[in-house]
Order: C-alpha cells, then sequence, then structure tokens
C-alpha cells in the first residue's frame, strides 16, 4: 500500500511539473534584470580581442588556408594524453579572436570545471563570443552558480539542454517522475563533446569537463582520448553546433524555474567569484604550458599530421523523436556502415561493451565471412569500470561476443601501467615521495591521498561521484572511457559513441572520422596498448578443472545465459586470464595452442572484492537483461 501511494504520489509530481512551464512574462522580467545588472567589464580594447599567440591555431589557420573544395587540407592531432589535451583547450580558448562554441555532455563544479568556466569567462570579457551548451542532467547542478553566470559577462551565454520539468537541477524525486512520466524525453540525452575555437580548429572525443577525464581526481581516473583538427570539417562542427543551439530542447537559463526564480530574487548579485582551486598549483602549471609555444610543440603540435579526408559527424538533436528518419542518426547509421564494409580488421575501443541489434546483425554477418576479419575489442573489467550494472551485461553475453561475434576481448586493468605516464604529468608531485602536492594556505607541501578530496564547488555544493567496486589491491586505480575505432588500417573514429544500444537509440553522439592510414596506424597503436599484458586480461573459454563436471557446467551455463531472468548460475564459459611471468611466453591470443600454458585463469572478476557492487552485477546478470536498451 505504501509503495502504491508513492507512485501515485510521484505521477501526480510528475502531471503537476510537465505543464509548469515559466510563462513568458518571468521569462520577460528576468531577461530585464540580466540586461540592467549584467558585468560588463572589458578587458580588452583592441580588434584582435587581445588574442595570445597559438600554434595550434596557426597550423589549422594554415590548413584552412590552403584548402580548397577539391582539395581540402587539415591539420590532425590525436589527444590520447589528458594534459595535453587540457592545455590545448585552454591555448585555444586563450587564443580565440571571435568566438568559442562548447558542446558537453558533464560539466562539473571541481577543479577542472572552473578552470575551464573561467578561462571562458575571461575570453567573454576580452570580446569574445562565447557559447556552452550543458547536458542538464549532469552539468551545473547548482542553481546559485547559473543565476551569477546567466550575468558573468554580456558576451558569454549558457543554455541546458533538455532541462527535466524545465529546471537546472533535477532531485530524486523528479528523477523518478520523470522516467515514469516521459520516458522517452527523460531519456534522451545529449552527449557530445565539442570546442570550436573562430570556426578554424576544434577538439572532440570522450572528455567532459571533470577532474577525472583529466587525471586530477584522487581516487579514479579515465583513460580517455580526443581528437583535435584544425581545417574545413571544423566548419561543420560549428553548423552542428548551431542545430542544437537553436534547438527547442536548447533552454536559456531565465527559461528555468530555480534560476529565474534567483535572478529575480537577487536583481543585484555579487561579482562573479571566481575560482576557488582545491589544489592551485596543478591548474597553474597547466596555464603556464598553454602559455609556452616550446611546450606545444612538444608535447601536441609534434604529433599532428596533414590529412586531406576528414569529416565530423553528429546525430541530430532529439534523435528520438524521429526515430524512423535515417538523418536524426546520422553519426550511428555512419558507423554501423563503415564496421559492415570492415575486410581485414576492426579494432574498437569502447568503455561498455553491449551491443544493439543492428551491431550484432552486423558483427555475426562479418563473423560467417570468409575469411572473416579480425575483431579486437578493448574494454571495461569489472575492477576498472564504474558502470557495474552495463558490465553484468557484457558479461551475460561473454560467449556469444566470443563464438558468433568472433571478438577478442581485453579488460582493462584497474591499474594500467599505460595510465601512469599520463597521471603523473598532468600532477604536482612531491619531492619526497612522489604523492602529488600542492602548496597549503602555510605555505608548506600538502599531500594528497587518494580518497580525500571532496570536490566543493564555486558556492560550496559537493558533486556527485560514481565510485568503482572495491579492489583486493591497493594503489591508484583507472578505468577506459575511450571510444575509437581503426578499421582495415584506412581510417579512425574517435568520438562520444559509446557502440551501446543507449548511443545507437538514444544519446545524440559525435566523432571526426579521419580517412588516413598514418593516423589509423597511430590511433590502432594506442589502443592495442591498453590490451597489452601489463595493461588488460583477456577473455578466453575457462578450461574444465574435472573434465565431466565442467562440461555439465557449461551446459548448465549456456541454458542459464539464455534466460532473461534468473540467470543465477555462477561459473560461465569464458573467464579472465592474465599471461605468467615466463620469458618462454611471449603476448599471444587465446586462439594460439601454447595459450593455456603461457596464461593462467584468474577469476570471472579478478582484483575485485567482495562488497554490494560484486552482488550487484549478480543480480544484474540474472535479472537485469530487460534494460539492456537503456544501459
Amino acid at each position: 500500500m505504501h509503495i502504491r501511494c508513492s507512485l501515485l504520489l510521484i505521477l501526480l509530481l510528475a502531471a503537476l511539473l510537465q505543464g509548469c512551464a515559466l510563462n513568458r512574462e518571468k521569462i520577460r522580467q528576468a531577461d530585464a534584470v540580466v540586461a540592467a545588472s549584467v558585468d560588463r567589464q572589458v578587458t580588452c580594447s583592441r580588434d584582435d580581442h587581445c588574442a595570445t599567440p597559438s600554434p595550434l591555431l596557426d597550423a589549422a589557420s594554415k590548413a584552412m588556408a590552403d584548402s580548397t573544395p577539391e582539395h581540402p587540407q587539415h591539420v590532425v592531432t590525436l589527444l590520447d594524453d589528458s594534459e595535453a589535451s587540457l592545455v590545448a583547450r585552454i591555448n585555444l580558448i586563450r587564443a580565440a579572436k571571435t568566438s568559442i562554441d562548447v558542446q558537453t555532455y558533464i560539466w562539473d563544479e571541481d577543479d577542472l570545471g572552473q578552470l575551464a568556466l573561467n578561462e571562458l569567462i575571461d575570453a567573454a570579457r576580452r570580446g569574445v563570443n562565447v557559447r556552452i551548451l550543458a547536458d542538464q542532467l549532469f552539468s551545473f547542478e547548482d542553481a546559485a552558480l547559473l543565476a551569477q553566470l546567466a550575468r558573468a559577462s554580456p558576451n558569454l551565454q549558457v543554455r541546458l539542454y533538455n532541462p527535466t520539468f524545465h529546471s537546472a537541477r533535477t532531485p530524486p524525486l523528479e528523477f523518478a517522475a520523470g522516467i515514469l512520466c516521459c520516458f522517452m524525453k527523460f531519456n534522451q540525452r545529449m552527449h557530445n563533446k565539442v570546442l570550436v575555437v573562430d570556426d578554424t580548429i576544434g577538439i572532440t572525443g570522450g572528455r567532459n569537463y571533470q577532474n577525472r577525464y583529466f587525471n586530477w581526481d584522487d581516487d579514479f581516473d579515465y583513460v580517455d582520448r580526443d581528437v583535435m583538427v584544425g581545417g574545413p570539417a571544423v566548419q561543420e562542427m560549428g553548423r552542428n553546433f548551431d542545430l542544437f543551439w537553436h534547438h527547442k530542447r536548447a533552454v536559456p537559463l531565465t527559461h528555468l524555474h530555480d534560476v529565474n526564480r534567483l535572478i529575480l530574487r537577487n536583481p543585484s548579485p555579487q561579482p562573479w567569484p571566481g575560482p576557488h582551486y582545491a589544489y592551485p598549483a596543478r591548474v597553474a602549471s597547466a596555464q603556464a604550458e598553454a602559455e609556452d609555444p616550446d611546450w606545444l610543440n612538444e608535447h601536441v603540435l609534434s604529433n599532428s599530421l596533414y590529412a586531406s579526408k576528414v569529416e565530423y559527424f553528429s546525430d541530430l538533436p532529439a534523435k528520438t523523436e524521429q526515430p524512423t528518419k535515417r538523418q536524426a542518426r546520422e553519426f550511428t547509421a555512419h558507423l554501423m556502415q563503415l564496421v559492415n564494409h570492415a575486410k581485414k580488421e576492426v579494432v574498437l575501443q569502447t568503455p561498455y561493451l553491449v551491443m544493439s541489434r543492428r551491431a550484432e546483425k552486423i558483427f555475426k554477418f562479418l563473423h560467417r565471412e570468409n575469411p572473416a576479419p579480425q575483431i579486437i575489442v578493448s574494454t571495461n573489467s569489472l575492477a576498472s569500470t564504474d558502470a557495474f550494472a552495463v558490465y553484468a551485461l557484457s558479461y551475460k553475453h561473454r560467449k556469444s561476443f566470443l563464438n558468433k561475434y568472433g571478438f577478442t576481448i581485453y579488460e582493462l586493468k584497474p591499474r594500467a601501467e599505460l595510465a601512469t605516464d599520463a597521471y603523473l604529468q598532468a600532477n604536482v608531485e612531491d619531492e619526497e615521495d612522489g604523492a602529488p602536492s600542492v602548496p597549503g594556505a602555510s605555505g608548506k607541501r600538502r599531500i594528497r591521498y587518494p580518497g580525500t578530496e571532496q570536490h566543493l564547488g564555486l558556492f560550496g555544493s559537493q558533486g556527485s561521484r560514481n565510485r568503482p567496486a572495491p579492489l583486493t589491491s591497493p594503489g591508484r586505480r583507472f578505468g577506459l572511457h575511450a571510444k575509437s575505432l581503426v578499421i582495415d588500417d584506412d581510417l579512425g573514429m574517435v568520438g562520444s559513441h559509446n557502440f551501446d544500444p543507449r548511443s545507437d537509440r538514444y544519446n545524440t553522439e559525435s566523432g571526426v572520422i579521419v580517412y588516413d592510414q598514418r593516423f589509423a596506424q597511430i590511433l590502432r597503436d594506442s589502443v592495442l596498448e591498453a590490451t597489452e599484458p601489463k595493461n588488460a586480461w583477456v577473455i578466453a573459454p575457462r578450461k574444465p578443472v574435472i573434465p565431466v563436471l565442467g562440461q555439465i557446467s557449461q551446459v548448465i551455463g549456456d541454458l542459464s545465459a539464455r534466460l532473461p531472468l534468473f540467470d543465477i548460475w555462477p561459473f560461465r564459459y569464458a573467464t579472465s586470464y592474465e599471461m605468467k611471468a615466463d620469458p618462454d611466453c611471449p603476448p599471444m591470443q587465446p586462439g594460439n595452442p601454447d595459450f593455456t600454458r603461457c596464461y593462467t585463469a584468474v577469476g570471472d572478476f579478478p582484483d575485485v572484492a567482495i562488497s554490494p557492487k560484486l552482488i550487484y552485477t549478480r543480480l544484474f546478470v540474472a535479472f537485469g537483461a530487460g534494460v539492456k536498451g537503456v544501459l
């Protein structure tokens, strides 16, 4: 009875909130207050708006100038390293002369989020037109911050995409109401990540504006990837941004209930407070590198190459409103086409190995080809992911991945060595013991230890955190967030698409496809580094310890895996393997005759401690198949 009453209350709340768009008079009043109280300080009177020199923007401008419609030229840079990706962003924001457009899925109020936001405000006060479009559900949770941001500069505009019930913040009850009353609209999110400067150079990929995407989180950081492009393809980035910016789901701040109310309540706000960094030393270090042409040339431009054919693709906004129209899912459809035409090899890196129905059909078709192309997949283990429910469904379908689709699967270790150098470069080190540290208020070095950061925002709010499962081993941990694709050594894609049902059906996704063998090789090498034994476990069929009982167990496991519910058999067809420390054993794939001699089984969930999340994972394996489409 209590549950029924709660559901009725949520449905009633949803019905009331759904129709509660702000009336035009309140919007007009808030717009008037913003116009009267906006901070109009100008920090530059020059025609170039005091843009700082940028070898990155110069290279992009040259590519644009050298391009013709028949022979476009692009400068392309793979941004694997988090520090290079951050420093490139700071440098380009400071180098902007006319415009900056930023589109993202997450914008936190931690150090990274504050740094990016304040760099953009500084650019706006120089006279640059700055537009920020962020998905509402996981961005700017503090309405007070947005009320001040609306008046930070007349050259700065901010909109939130698809806000729940016309508000900036979504409390738990409204979150539940959104799912119950308007599932399709609520569930459709803008997952694009784009930075476009002067319609000349752009960055896109997997990184959001949050500490953990740039190796600034003390507990858990992502191995991620962006690509920077200068040249004609960037103009398509700008046009696509405009489509989202002018769509009805991109809502100005004064149209949001909570922000509107705060603006009207406080017509004379305090000046923009500026940043309050938890660790200012690392912020200052990144800012200094952004002003250093030698650093930029060594760590960014030295990795660049020139390519002719480069394409930017994106799904259209609100693509679930037109599920049958191909153009609404342009990027998703194009990726599937590319995979479908693979002849020799597909190298796929995705944090979530849950295939959509269309992807399943394509990989089944490829596996039946003679000869079938090799499919190499780099993804997360349970020990490295913070999305245990998604991992549970990947685990459930391992046999299909191996046998029906021909995947060779590598799951990232949480202490992967490939992530260590990037982490150290992104943080200040203490000379004594190597622990990242910053100067404290007293001037003494303050060492940071994992698990101690607070994620305080500009106004004291504490950001939400998705914590992965506890581990049995100590040390700093990492998870995979990069989304990339290499096909036949001919082309490489870097973007936001996770190759899962949510990316296929609901979220808008974007990315850059570079048709260049050199770029494809660089990207392929980067992905395959994550599959090396020091960085990943390999998934292979379990070798029965007791022949007859083992075979019976596998039959029961196969039957159990086919069940949508009550898939409770704990012994699965495949498990994780680690290479032995034997000089006679080189890295090899599971099909090699020497595999079982050189690799040892380490269990289905290596390094994961017994915990509620381990239990939840097992429960999702047993009962979670019905939610596959929205994970």
